[in-house]
């Protein structure tokens, strides 16, 4: 894959069955700087094209004739050579219960119908971020010895997190599915860093972080939340309870660094 230094550089394969939303989508993407821009009406055909060209984005509506955009990326990431791929959702889809598996697998971003070129624009640097990172983080510990566990019961979104932290110059990583695992694990081991989500079986995020701040040996952890959580009052318990930054899936890698760097600067 050649370099990407811009939004421009992008390739990109656009799924959606449409023609006229897949002409209101290139006309966006072309107005952007992008010229290399393959479609696909249908999921199939769309991942014999993404395996033929190896894009940099796939773009995708949420339905398709033959699947939906959430079978589509899972398919991806259940291949190893498009897994890393970079996703951009573009549906009108609001029910939160059909958008959070797209939000678990990694995806870059979710934009509305209808949408705007400048939420294009914004949703297309965040893959920029994610495919050319701008530099390692810059915090007060060696980053060859940095310990970070990453705690989430979607082993999708774990990988994608821990992908992100590496391009980020981290290489140490310990995981936990539940807030129970990561429990014996602190009791264990030594961390400098714990991203957490906030919905999972056995301990939620909430009470992870609130035995970490009231119980654990490492209870001045930094510990950022990422996470699809959207109920207001929850997030606010959360804040209460220690939590040192909270960041929404799906997220920018630029945003999680500068979340990780202030977090652990203190």
């Amino acid at each position: 894959m050649h370099m990407i230094s811009s939004v421009a550089d992008l390739s990109v394969v656009l799924v959606e069955p449409s023609n006229t939303q897949a002409h209101i989508v290139e006309h966006f993407l072309r107005n952007l700087g992008i010229a290399n821009i393959q479609t696909a009406a249908g999921g199939e055909p769309a991942l014999a094209l993404i395996r033929q060209v190896k894009p940099s984005v796939v773009i995708s509506a949420m339905y398709l004739p033959d699947t939906t955009g959430t079978e589509l990326v899972y398919a991806m990431r259940a291949d190893p050579d498009l897994e890393m791929l970079p996703f951009v959702l573009i549906s009108s889809e609001t029910r939160p219960q059909v958008l959070e598996p797209i939000r678990q697998s990694g995806a870059c971003s979710i934009l509305p119908k209808p949408f705007t070129e400048k939420q294009l624009l914004t949703a297309l640097r965040a893959v920029v971020d994610y495919l050319e990172p701008e530099g390692q983080l810059e915090v007060p510990v060696d980053l060859e010895s940095l310990k970070v566990l990453i705690v989430d019961d979607s082993p999708v979104s774990r990988k994608f997190l821990r992908h992100i932290l590496e391009n980020q110059g981290i290489e140490n990583f310990l995981e936990a599915s539940n807030g129970k695992e990561a429990v014996a694990i602190l009791g264990e081991t030594m961390v400098d860093l714990v991203l957490t989500d906030y919905n999972m079986p056995e301990m939620d995020g909430k009470a992870l972080v609130e035995y970490i701040r009231q119980q654990s040996w490492q209870a001045t952890v930094p510990v950022l939340m990422v996470t699809s959580e959207s109920n207001m009052s929850r997030l606010a318990a959360v804040e209460q309870a220690g939590v040192s930054a909270i960041c929404d899936k799906p997220f920018d890698p630029k945003t999680v660094k500068g979340l990780i760097e202030r977090a652990m600067w203190g």
